[in-house]
């Protein structure tokens, strides 16, 4: 039987890697996600194919990230909204975070409605599904740019609302509410980087500034800071 490390308050492994089951019905494409992932960041301590397997090894091993796809063969026909449903139980302790081909809007919804804290796509590299599964741990939510703003829009802060201003705001520099824009729609610093055409290190900057001036303390707080003042 596989030992999971013990867990800290917010659900993120104490030390290590963060222990994670993977759950897609080919084979080959977990064998190439296995070796993509940071072995000093992430382990793969289980794998599913199929919605009866992965609620069955979710509930055994209790990992603190479940790699889900979108798409999966057996149960009701529901997939992984299906999968994450019938781990209600435990959601508590595991977090699930999508990885699916899929871009579409509706697959994006369903999850996040289900309890999912983040979805990626398959283009995604190695290095960033690592950062993304510690992110997830971490508490915070994580998407693939331009995914979050199908879920902003299907939970009511659609770009047609009005913006609703906040003093807090003033307290920002002329680039930061860039930053914080693109932060919060699930850009990774690379893309922010790219995006706005400035060094990663820069953007780490701007983005511990603006959580400081908020008095915000993750990526997942300023996501839903944002979103409740319109500003996405």
């Amino acid at each position: 039987m596989t030992t999971i490390p013990s867990a800290t308050p917010d659900g993120a492994p104490a030390t290590g890697p963060v222990p994670v089951v993977l759950v897609d019905d080919h084979h080959m494409f977990r064998a190439g996600v296995r070796a993509s992932l940071d072995p000093a960041l992430v382990t793969v301590v289980g794998e599913a194919d199929d919605v009866g397997s992965a609620v069955a090894r979710v509930h055994e091993l209790r990992p603190p990230v479940v790699l889900l796809d979108v798409h999966l063969p057996g149960g009701n026909g529901g997939g992984g909204a299906e999968v994450i449903q019938r781990c209600a139980d435990v959601l508590g302790d595991v977090r699930f975070l999508a990885l699916s081909v899929s871009d579409a809007a509706e697959d994006v919804v369903a999850v996040i409605r289900a309890g999912a804290r983040g979805y990626v796509t398959k283009a995604i590299s190695g290095p960033d599904l690592s950062a993304a599964v510690g992110q997830v741990a971490g508490g915070d939510a994580v998407f693939s740019p331009r995914l979050a703003g199908f879920v902003l829009d299907a939970f009511g802060t659609g770009a047609g609302d009005v913006a609703v201003h906040d003093d807090a705001l003033d307290r920002l520099s002329a680039r930061e509410p860039e930053v914080m824009r693109l932060i919060a729609r699930g850009y990774t610093y690379r893309e922010v980087a790219s995006e706005l055409f400035i060094s990663i290190k820069t953007v780490e900057t701007h983005v511990s500034a603006v959580l400081r001036k908020l008095q915000l303390s993750s990526r997942h707080e300023l996501t839903r800071w944002a979103a409740q003042r319109r500003l996405l």
